[in-house]
Order: C-alpha cells, then sequence, then structure tokens
C-alpha cells in the first residue's frame, strides 16, 4: 500500500516541530527561561512516542515513495524517541543555565529526526538526506562543551564522517547507475542483471557511511575519543541513538534492496561483525577510564547488532532478533551512562565503594554492565538468544560460536569495574547527580522487565 499522507509522518512532525518552535523560542527567551525550551522539546518527544504507538497498530505501508512505515519504523521510533527523551531527562540538571542550553536540544532533537529517517528510507536518496541529518547535528554535538579534548573529538568525528561520506555518495552513484533508480524496489529488480562485480563496489562503499554511523570495525575509530573527550550527555547519545537507525537501514538495505544471490554480502557483513565485536573487545580490557571502555564495549556491542544483518533474508528470526536487541541495547546502555553521569567521575578507581555511597546506584551500574554481557535476566540476553537463533538458522553456526565466545571474553572487563564498585572502600563524599540517580534505575528495571517479559513470553510461545 503506497499513499502520500503528511499524518503517517506524525511522530517525524512531531519532532520537527519541536526543534523549530524550540529553536526560534529559545532566540527570544533569557538564558534564566531557556528551561521552557526544554520542556517544548520534551512535549514533542511524548507526542512523538504517542503517536508513534498508534501508527505502530496500522497495516504497513509506504508513504511519498521512499518512506516505508512497517515493524521496522515502528521499532526505531518509538526507541529512538524514548532513548532521546531519557538523553533530554539526563540534560534537565547539567544544562539549566547553559548559554546554548535551547541549541543543545535542537540539535539532540535533529539527530534523533534523522536516525529514525535512516531506519525507514527506502529510496538512496532518502537514505543520504538522513544520514546528513543524524551527523552533522553530531559533529556540533561533540564539541559543545568548547574545551580540548571536545574540538579534538568534534574534529574527528566531522573528518571521519565527511571522508566516510563521500564513500557513501560514490556508492550511491553507482547503485543508482546499475540498478536505474533509487529506489530499494527498484534496485532489487536491477541489480541481479548488472555486474556483479560492480555491484559489490557499490554496496561496499555504501556500507561506509551505515557503518560510520554504527561505529563498526573499520569506521569506528571515532567513537573511543568522541566518548570520551565530548561532554558525557554527548557520549551517552550519540554511542545510542545513530547506532540505532544506521543497523535499521542497514538490515532494510539488505533485505529490501539487495537480491538474493548477488556477491557475497552476507560473508562481508559476517566478518566484518566478527572483527568488530573481537576488536572492541580486544581494546577494552586495558581501559581505566569508564568512559572509553564503554566506548569499546558499544563497537563490540555493534558486532554482536550486525549478526541478524549478515542472516537478513535467511532467517525470519533476523528482524525480530535485530528489532529486540536494539531495544534492549539501548536502554541498557543509556543506563550505564546515567550512571557515570551520577557519579561524575571518568577514572575507574572513583567507583570503588559505589555500594556504600548509594546501594542502588551500584546494583543499578551491575545489572546494566552484566546486562551488556548478555546475562539473564536482562533484556540483552533474550536479544543475544535471538541473535543466536537466527545466526544458527541463518546457517551461520560458525558465526554464533564467534559471538558467544566474545560474550564471555567480555565478561572480564566489565568485572574491573563491577567488583570494586561492589566491594571497595570509599572515602568519597560527593554529592551524586539525583536525576541521573533516577535515570539509571529507570533503565535498569526496564531492562530486567523486558528481559523476563519476553523470557516468559518466548517460553509460552
Amino acid at each position: 500500500m503506497m499513499r502520500e499522507n503528511p499524518a503517517d509522518l506524525l511522530p517525524e512532525l512531531f519532532l520537527l516541530g519541536a526543534a523549530v518552535i524550540g529553536l526560534l523560542t529559545g532566540s527570544f527567551l533569557p538564558r534564566t527561561r531557556q528551561w521552557i525550551v526544554t520542556v517544548l522539546c520534551t512535549t514533542g518527544l511524548v507526542a512523538g512516542l504517542v503517536a508513534a504507538g498508534l501508527a505502530a497498530r496500522r497495516a504497513d505501508l509506504m508513504t511519498f515513495d521512499a518512506f516505508m512505515i512497517d515493524p521496522i519504523t515502528h521499532v526505531t521510533r518509538i526507541v529512538v524517541l524514548a532513548a532521546t527523551l531519557l538523553v533530554v531527562v539526563l540534560a534537565a540538571g547539567p544544562m539549566r543555565g547553559h548559554r546554548r542550553e535551547s541549541e543543545f536540544y535542537v540539535l539532540i532533537l535533529l539527530a534523533a529526526l534523522g536516525t529514525i529517517t535512516l531506519g525507514a528510507a527506502s529510496d538512496l536518496l532518502v537514505l543520504v538526506a538522513a544520514y546528513l541529518l543524524a551527523s552533522i547535528p553530531g559533529y556540533a554535538l561533540a564539541g559543545f562543551g568548547k574545551d580540548a579534548p571536545g574540538a579534538e573529538a568534534a574534529l574527528k568525528y566531522y573528518l571521519m564522517g565527511a571522508f566516510l561520506g563521500i564513500f557513501m555518495l560514490a556508492g550511491v552513484t553507482l547503485l543508482y547507475g546499475l540498478g536505474r533508480g533509487t529506489s530499494y524496489e527498484m534496485l532489487r529488480t536491477e541489480l541481479g542483471t548488472a555486474p556483479g562485480a560492480a555491484v559489490t563496489v557499490g554496496v561496499v562503499l555504501l556500507l561506509a557511511g551505515l557503518l560510520f554511523k554504527a561505529g563498526a570495525v573499520p569506521a569506528h575509530f571515532w567513537v573511543p575519543d568522541v566518548t570520551e573527550g565530548a561532554p558525557p550527555l554527548v557520549a551517552a547519545f550519540v554511542t545510542t541513538v545513530p547506532k540505532i537507525g544506521a543497523f535499521a537501514a542497514l538490515y532494510r538495505f539488505a533485505a529490501e534492496a539487495l537480491p538474493p544471490g548477488v556477491g557475497d554480502w552476507p560473508l562481508l557483513i559476517a566478518v566484518i561483525a566478527t572483527a568488530t565485536m573481537t576488536l572492541g573487545n580486544l581494546a577494552a580490557f586495558g581501559q581505566d577510564n569508564v568512559r572509553r571502555l564503554l566506548a569499546y564495549s558499544t563497537v563490540s556491542q555493534a558486532g554482536y547488532l550486525l549478526v541478524p544483518v549478515a542472516v537478513a533474508g535467511r532467517t525470519d528470526l533476523a528482524e525480530p532478533a535485530l528489532l529486540f536487541f536494539l531495544a534492549a541495547y539501548a536502554i541498557t546502555n543509556i543506563g550505564a551512562f546515567a550512571v557515570v553521569i551520577a557519579v561524575g567521575r571518568d577514572d575507574l578507581a572513583a567507583y570503588a565503594g559505589l555500594m556504600r555511597r548509594s546501594r542502588l546506584l551500584a546494583v543499578s551500574l551491575v545489572i546494566c554492565l552484566l546486562g551488556l554481557v548478555g546475562t539473564p535476566p536482562t533484556a540483552v540476553f533474550v536479544g543475544k538468544l535471538l541473535m543466536f537463533g537466527a545466526a544458527l538458522d541463518g546457517d551461520h553456526a560458525w558465526l554464533a560460536v564467534v559471538a558467544a565466545v566474545n560474550s564471555v571474553a567480555s565478561v572480564f572487563y566489565y568485572l574491573r569495574w563491577i567488583v570494586p564498585a561492589l566491594s571497595g572502600d570509599s572515602d568519597r563524599d560527593e554529592s551524586l547527580d539525583r536525576t541521573a540517580q533516577w535515570t539509571a534505575y529507570l533503565a535498569a528495571a526496564v531492562s530486567l522487565a523486558l528481559g523476563i517479559g519476553s523470557g516468559v513470553a518466548l517460553s509460552v510461545g
């Protein structure tokens, strides 16, 4: 079903409207009343969530010949909006009274809008526009602190994004020439008769941009520097939200645009997944900075999330595995960053004795970190279970073994953070950020609820 009705894009329109109205309103408000923009942006996100939930009950359709509204889009919308709302809530305290408070929230909303469009795009031109919209606000956010580490992070982020974006544009141009169009439907029809080597080159070039947004090897170099150099709020956002749209876009392109049997793209994605999860884990082992540890953790998680993409079209488990894993990862990763923001320190030693300072915060940290490992009964455990099932059902048993070995190996560097937090002594009396504390509690609770609820559903089903 295909139509052109602006009401189909209501969640996106709420986001765009909140960003535009927030920018205009913030331009005329004194610094002491910039909180009004926070309220406007929060309202837009909540309204978008409600609209996305209602839209999920409707039949699949294509709108404006380029924007697909189906389960992938529904999950992308809901997870992106919910994750962005959590980041906005986290920012309410630290950003209060900041001279660029309005601009911060507007940039967050615009990046979220680009991320949703990435996941819903079914046309190469829309995909490129979404890539730019999801990326450019992120460059500004990375340097938002206006300090030396932030400037370096923003420069690296921008240069790598622009460089790989050029490759992506070259891939789009090549695929457009080979497929005689830019819509995924036409590409799937025409690329089957195009020269295989040329199609492979076009796909590899296109992957450059999407792997950059996903933070996967070999486009991952920006992740640790931006995570450490940018403000913690920005680090929580850029290591979580853009990935959702990137993986949704990767899966949609693999399942809807590429005809079966063209090239060895599933093997290519599987090799990239292996390299990503392995390198991310190896690099995380020696980190004493918790933000860099989480940065390499997100790289390894990108490797696991690529597994369902590698078996796209080969098994019915691939799509639910990816979508559930994305939701589980988003809430868990933001929960871990909320703990970092609550404590306000990046060195691993600062978390010694956290249990004595705040028992609930320490428990939330344990739930989120063990959740990233994939320990039951957390949400990521169910996501990894579905991922393993998809790999086995898609004739990639070796990839499931690699993912299992990497999951076990990741336990050791998370324990370097968990053990001191639970058993160490603390002589610190610094206050904890209360909003970040409650966000961490919420994220840990949702992770457990998703894991237990989906586990029960799977066992009953």
